[in-house]
């Protein structure tokens, strides 16, 4: 048994959060596993030390331990980007460079029209674009919608 919390250090630790540690920790110690801590600490712009360090404290004054090093998910970038690769070469995957604005007036013309749940578009899905700045990955999935 392995369990893990990862939360983001993008503000102070909520209360669900706790939640989840303890239950996870709980569930690890019960079937004698291991309990990892994980730090999401990818969102450059929002993640910060303090944060990080205030989780830290946090789990030890609940004496929530867990098991090794602390693991943080920026020190993986290099393997995730070798995933991705991978995807794409394998067209699973495409990126994606669709603006903040364009993905806003979709959802709001979606909504508009009364769909239940607003979805991309997949408008990039067969342009073949290639790894830059600002651009995102996205998954090729079936169609389940028309």
């Amino acid at each position: 048994m392995k369990t893990r919390f990862a939360p983001s250090p993008t503000g102070f630790l909520h209360i669900g959060s706790v939640r989840t540690a303890l239950f996870s920790w709980l569930l690890a110690r019960h079937f004698n596993g291991t309990f990892i801590l994980r730090i999401e600490d990818t969102d450059r712009q929002r993640s910060k030390p303090e944060y990080t360090e205030l989780i830290l404290e946090t789990l030890k004054w609940l004496k929530i331990d867990w098991d090794g090093a602390v693991e943080y998910q920026s020190r993986r970038l290099d393997r995730y980007q070798e995933v991705i690769d991978d995807l794409v070469s394998r067209g699973l995957a495409y990126y994606c460079d669709c603006s903040v604005e364009r993905l806003e007036n979709l959802r709001a013309e979606q909504m508009a029209q009364g769909f239940p749940q607003p979805r991309y578009d997949e408008h990039c899905r067969n342009l073949n674009l290639t790894k830059g700045p600002g651009r995102v990955v996205r998954l090729k999935i079936s169609r389940i919608w028309t």
